[in-house]
């Protein structure tokens, strides 16, 4: 049963002159021997048209962050802006944004306050043709409409109370729902998010899309380890199906620091005077 607790918006709206609070560290699936280990991407490793594509995305995130204090808010309190209350385990805003051209789609809720954050946005991709991959299927037979197959989850991005990002992380498919896809084919349709209209917030929206590219590497690592730790737990638990089991939720965990991120991308781009 969930908390009906509400948050002020005001009180996020005025954290941001507060000093941030230390990132959580990583945390992995519990529960059970050899987990796979999670490891962040190498930045050396990708083409130099990458790294201009992900820098570009940090200076829009910045951007977007600058213009928003401006005014005295920040990107939490924006995405609740006229939404009254925020209450655990609600949507806002009520009905998610959605592009209906891109299919890209996103709700800000929260439910892990003692994971050390505010709430996080969780972020989707729908998309025709998409095919359920869940290996309970075959177990069980069932079938899965195409109501239910158009959507899927790509990451989650966790903020602070100031209204700021400090981690990514993936989830397994009863948290959110939808079609699954395998990995590949998440990281195959990634390029696809982008909002490209100004409700509730252009800032926002401007800002959540910049982040899938910076942050693609690391969405990329999270979505191949989750594929790799549901395959994990599933072998180790063949008596339940992996996909609706309460005792894997977060499979993966990537703290993030945006800042340090856009000068380590500069520094392996070769554009240390870049602006």
């Amino acid at each position: 049963m969930w908390r009906q607790e509400s948050v002020r918006t005001e009180e996020v709206k005025h954290s941001v002159e507060l000093r941030r609070p230390p990132i959580p560290q990583v945390h992995l699936a519990p529960g059970f021997a050899g987990v796979p280990e999670l490891h962040a991407p190498e930045l050396d490793a990708l083409s130099g048209l990458r790294l201009r594509a992900m820098l570009m995305a940090g200076v829009e995130v910045l951007e977007c962050r600058r213009v928003l204090e401006r005014g005295g808010i920040n990107l939490v309190s924006e995405a609740l802006r006229g939404q009254g209350d925020f209450v655990e385990y609600e949507h806002y805003p009520k009905d998610d944004v959605y592009d209906s051209e891109s299919g890209a789609q996103y709700y800000y809720h929260a439910h892990r306050s003692d994971h050390g954050e505010h709430g996080h946005f969780h972020t989707f991709l729908r998309h025709a043709g998409s095919s359920w991959n869940c290996p309970s299927d075959a177990k069980n037979g069932a079938q899965r409409s195409a109501e239910n197959a158009v959507v899927t989850h790509l990451v989650a991005i966790s903020m602070d109370a100031y209204g700021w990002p400090i981690g990514l992380f993936a989830t397994n498919h009863w948290v959110c729902g939808g079609a699954w896809l395998p990995a590949e084919d998440v990281i195959e349709i990634l390029p696809g998010f982008r909002i490209d209209h100004a409700y509730p917030s252009w800032p926002v929206n401007r800002w959540i899309g910049a982040m899938m590219v910076l942050f693609r590497p690391h969405i990329e690592a999270l979505v191949r380890h989750r594929d790799e730790v549901i395959s994990e737990w599933a072998r180790q638990h063949p008596d339940r199906d992996v996909f609706e089991d309460r005792n894997l939720e977060i499979t993966g965990y990537m703290p993030i620091q945006v800042e340090e991120h856009v000068h380590a991308i500069r520094e392996a781009a070769g554009l240390t005077g870049f602006a």
